[in-house]
């Protein structure tokens, strides 16, 4: 008896092991590895907000993909349509480049929208609702194109389409870019699709 359990052990140590998931190297296709944020805040943060100012959500990164959180853009009133248009851009711009709030970056938040951008409006022979930034989109990371198309597109900056026109300072060429699922879902790997538009 004593002879047949030891024999039993190393058959019994090969079964439970094969019952785990072993490591492959072939790829697979079952989207990003779940995040251990939380990608959501227990309650509004105030320190984010401001009571003066335009309602707007802007794109920050949790874990693999994009978010919206609430922010406010300040607008002077009566503003044309033309220079609100800059405005809001500028506004979009600089609360995505801030560092995300003690509240959001415990929630697991970040950015890697840079510093220092600013915006134009349309040049001479520019669509009117062409925004041209201090730095040509095609300088900037996948996360950080991202985040601006998607940001962009969904605001009082753009006509609200899904998409915007961005380019470079100058007569830099103008491209249509769109914020699409894939590029909300995987940031990083996915830039906003973008086509050439006629200045």
């Amino acid at each position: 008896m004593t002879v047949r359990r030891l024999l039993a052990l190393p058959l019994l140590g090969a079964l439970l092991t094969g019952c785990g998931i072993r490591a492959t190297e072939v790829p697979t296709d079952f989207g990003a590895a779940p995040s251990r944020a939380a990608c959501s805040l227990a309650a509004p943060d105030a320190s984010t907000q401001s009571g003066h100012g335009v309602p707007v959500q802007v794109f920050l990164l949790c874990g693999a993909s994009l978010v919206t959180v609430d922010r406010a853009v300040r607008v002077p009133d009566g503003t044309p349509d033309a220079p609100r248009r800059v405005i809001v851009a500028q506004g979009l711009l600089d609360q995505l480049a801030a560092s995300p709030s003690a509240a959001e970056k415990a929630a697991g938040y970040t950015t890697h929208v840079p510093g220092g951008l600013s915006v134009a409006g349309p040049g001479p022979k520019d669509p009117e609702d062409t925004l041209r930034l201090s730095t040509a989109p095609s300088r900037l990371t996948s996360y950080a194109l991202a985040q601006l198309v998607c940001t962009l597109s969904d605001s009082a900056a753009t006509e609200g389409d899904g998409s915007v026109i961005l380019a470079g300072p100058g007569t830099a060429p103008l491209r249509r870019y769109e914020c699409t699922d894939d590029v909300r879902s995987r940031p990083g790997r996915t830039r906003p699709p973008s086509g050439d538009v006629a200045g």
